[in-house]
């Protein structure tokens, strides 16, 4: 019989609520502890949660020898100190995105987690998501043809983060789903924006990256959009897909559009490109929760001790990103080579 992983979640602000009722939701867990330093905040959780204990102290939290893991729903700035002491303390760690501050944070995190033997896996829900994870298959199975390049749009009014840019609070949605789509990490990113509320902190930002075989993806970021926009296209060269997450239904919808050259022909007047419209589909996908998903998913790798989907490595990966877009920023949008291991 596998063990029941009893778990404590710290931080209960924008996600850690998300958490913690998805814990308490899944096979062979028993959600223990929130914890938060702000003492309203965990009256609230009491209230709503009144079988589970709240504490305020953070390294009581951390080294209960009650608790098998912890999940840190904090702010970024805080994610490495606190990954390192839950991982310090023998607890497997799961970490909010983006996973650290740095790439080397999280390659110490990485580190400390292998010899000790403990699962890390990072917050990436799109990643668990089935219009995701349906996309990914029509991918692999090679129904739109090769990835020509990829588009998402991801806007919003607010909320604004004092310590993050935009790219580095929205992107890593998108940029999850990218490298996921596409099966590996870009060669090189550029990144251009505007801090227009506080200065120093961009709240609009393009990406651009640049794959292997002419493929590339662009990212565009915004905390100052009337609209919530949740958008991504995959442009193939046989099919196009379009994902829109605020869909309440057809979320996915493939279109059997493409432009084709002609092959051969001897002079100008011959030249004609022949566009292809065909008919448009949504495929059915299943409803599930992708927050649940993830958390059973990292319960079960415990359990097994199997590596997560979402790995500290994957999580560093895309941290190398994020760094590259910021350095990118610095330089006038300038490409950046992916910093690679």
């Amino acid at each position: 019989m596998k063990k029941v992983i009893k778990l404590g979640v710290v931080g209960c602000g924008y996600w850690g609520p998300n958490l913690v009722r998805n814990f308490r939701a899944v096979n062979g867990c028993k959600m223990e502890v929130i914890c938060d330093a702000d003492e309203k905040r965990l009256n609230h959780m009491k209230s709503l949660f009144p079988e589970l204990q709240t504490s305020a102290d953070f390294d009581k939290t951390v080294n209960d020898p009650n608790l098998d893991a912890i999940a840190i729903a904090t702010p970024v700035r805080f994610h490495f100190q606190m990954a390192k002491a839950s991982l310090t303390a023998g607890k497997h760690t799961f970490i909010e995105k983006p996973m650290a501050s740095s790439s080397s944070e999280c390659d110490e995190l990485v580190e400390i987690a292998r010899k000790k033997n403990l699962t890390l896996m990072v917050g990436h829900t799109f990643l668990y998501s089935p219009p995701v994870r349906k996309m990914k298959e029509i991918v692999d199975n090679g129904d739109i043809g090769d990835i020509q390049y990829i588009s998402s749009r991801r806007l919003n009014l607010g909320l604004f983060q004092k310590d993050i840019n935009v790219a580095w609070d929205l992107a890593p949605h998108d940029l999850s789903i990218i490298l996921y789509v596409m099966g590996e990490n870009p060669e090189s990113v550029s990144c251009s924006g505007s801090a227009h509320v506080n200065k120093g902190i961009e709240d609009v930002t393009v990406m651009y990256l640049e794959f292997k075989r002419k493929r590339c993806a662009f990212v565009h970021n915004s905390w100052l959009d009337p609209h919530k926009v949740r958008e991504m296209t995959i442009i193939g060269s046989r099919r196009m897909i379009a994902y829109d997450d605020t869909a309440p239904l057809e979320k996915i919808k493939i279109y059997d559009t493409r432009v084709e050259v002609p092959p051969h022909y001897d002079s100008f007047s011959e030249f004609q490109y022949a566009y292809h419209y065909g008919d448009v589909y949504s495929p059915y996908i299943k409803q599930e929760e992708p927050l649940k998903v993830e958390c059973q998913h990292f319960v079960d790798c415990i359990q097994s001790g199997k590596e997560p989907l979402t790995n500290g490595r994957y999580g560093r990966d895309l941290v190398r990103i994020l760094e590259a877009s910021s350095q990118s920023l610095k330089q006038g949008g300038a490409a950046v080579p992916y910093a690679k291991s």
